[in-house]
């Protein structure tokens, strides 16, 4: 019996590799997001322009004017000379933040008393500008408490934790392990049972030795083994082209990924069965993809989403495994701290197997 499953296991990966489309589908995701991801997928701000209106024109708003020029997120700087100006400034989008200093910025700090710079944010784009104006911010806080030391009663200290020059590919690349592996094995096996219908193999499938457990069992073993795969190939590339550490196990990775990869191919086996051929099977996944990646955590957090929403992630499979991949990398989690994580992927694989091969029953009239 054996045999008979490991013949099915190689029939389906020979339809996945003999396949052009079905293996371009499988290595240009893989190509292509290794090579966009970490320089496209990012919140940093880097090459923004700051407008700014001076009104005061002493040595402290020339000096300050200096700092923000000199930041990394800054590398354009607009002067202006009005409202009016300022104004058009954001208007027309020329500038994602604009600093306002008043004009008794240089006398008020020579006193020691506060001195008022404001900055005006554009708010279309409010995300990045939000991002450029803690950057700004940071500035100004620096040199204000150059100016004024004896004011403050004590000073904050920042330490950034397992990402400390907070480098974003450290964030983006591991979360990327989750995601490609996510598109892998589900496109492979919401297609398996589609394209025998579709290919009308489908009754010769059910009158072959094989009972549909171990029918179930020889479709989800391809999409595991693309799955862990395709992992590999992100996660070496991670460690030895972008340079993330890898402060984990390696074993733990990889029973991580076989976790993922069962509970995917519960839903991918799933959609397979409710589907009537390749093309509905194709739209099932994206139904499920989109939503998937959006409640996992990776676009927004997990605490900011309604309850409703929550109690929804807590079911999804993307959310548990970025959050262990990332633990694996950054901070070096064992079995103890990965286990919260890695047995709501084997209880959602229990539920989502046992509900596919309940519907692949009924649907072949077993």
């Amino acid at each position: 019996m054996w045999h008979a499953i490991l013949t099915l296991v190689r029939k389906e990966l020979q339809a996945i590799m003999g396949d052009s489309q079905t293996r371009a589908m499988m290595i240009m995701p893989v190509i292509l997001q290794l090579l966009l991801f970490p320089f496209a997928a990012t919140l940093e701000v880097k090459n923004s322009t700051l407008a700014i209106y001076n009104e005061d024109g002493g040595a402290a708003s020339i000096e300050l004017i200096q700092r923000l020029a000199a930041a990394k997120a800054f590398p354009r700087l607009i002067m202006v000379n009005s409202e009016e100006q300022l104004r058009q400034s954001i208007d027309a989008q020329q500038a994602l933040l604009a600093v306002r200093i008043a004009a008794d910025f240089t006398r008020r700090l020579a006193r020691g008393e506060p001195a008022q710079v404001q900055a005006i944010i554009d708010g279309r784009r409010s995300n990045s500008a939000q991002i450029a104006f803690g950057y700004a911010q940071q500035v100004i806080r620096q040199f204000a408490e150059e100016q004024r030391p004896q004011v403050l009663p004590a000073r904050l200290t920042v330490q950034h934790l397992y990402n400390p020059n907070l480098e974003y590919r450290w964030f983006v690349l591991p979360s990327l392990v989750a995601l490609i592996t996510t598109i892998g094995c589900l496109m492979v096996t919401a297609l398996s049972l589609a394209r025998e219908r579709e290919e009308g193999t489908f009754e010769q499938l059910l009158v072959s030795p094989l009972t549909p457990g171990y029918i179930m069992a020889g479709k989800a073993v391809p999409g595991i083994l693309v799955a862990v795969i395709q992992g590999s190939i992100i996660a070496a590339a991670a460690v030895w082209v972008y340079h993330v550490p890898f402060t984990g196990s390696v074993w733990l990775l990889y029973l991580s990924m076989l976790c993922y990869g069962l509970s995917l191919s519960g839903f991918g086996l799933f959609i397979s069965a409710l589907c009537a051929n390749q093309q509905q099977a194709f739209l099932g996944v994206f139904g499920f993809m989109a939503p998937a990646i959006i409640l996992s955590g990776y676009l927004a957090p997990v605490e900011n989403m309604p309850v409703i929403l929550r109690a929804v992630s807590a079911v999804d499979p993307v959310t548990h495994f970025i959050v262990i991949v990332k633990g694996i990398f950054l901070k070096g989690h064992g079995f103890v701290q990965v286990w919260p994580h890695l047995w709501p992927l084997l209880a959602i694989a229990a539920v989502t197997l046992g509900l596919a091969y309940t519907l692949f029953l009924f649907r072949s009239g077993q």
